[in-house]
């Protein structure tokens, strides 16, 4: 019977801290871990923050962007998306409250410019990803 609770209790406190994950946006993919379709971290689009939201919107219209370097190719030299050729990921920015510069936020999308295979967004300057989903 105790170890039925202990375990009943193991869950509870699981399903607590993968709740706060997904809520608090922690559950990006660490570098040194490929990134692929099976095992990709998800954001939902209205999970983003509103420049995040903004930006996605964006991209969708084919712009105007706000900074020079949005649209520009993203190398992928971490090696966290899937392996592409050169120029498949463009990378935009996701304006960041109170920074002087660019910031740390990205969506990166690979495909055609407008109608993009897949995006994904990193808060952390390219350490995480997260594949953004409608």
């Amino acid at each position: 019977m105790l170890r039925a609770a202990t375990s009943l209790k193991s869950k509870s406190l699981l399903a607590s801290v993968l709740l706060l994950a997904s809520l608090t946006g922690s559950f990006g993919v660490q570098a040194r871990q490929p990134l692929t379709a099976a095992d990709s971290a998800t954001v939902v689009v209205a999970a983003l923050p509103p420049q995040g939201r903004e930006t996605y919107r964006l991209i969708h219209a084919g712009g105007p962007f706000p900074y020079s370097k949005d649209g520009t190719v993203f190398g992928n030299r971490e090696r966290l998306l899937p392996s592409r050729q050169r120029g498949y990921y463009r990378e935009y920015t996701v304006k960041t409250p109170g920074s002087r510069d660019r910031g740390a936020r990205r969506i990166v999308c690979g495909g055609p410019a407008r109608t993009p295979d897949a995006c994904y967004y990193t808060s952390d300057h390219y350490a995480s990803f997260s594949r953004i989903v409608e």
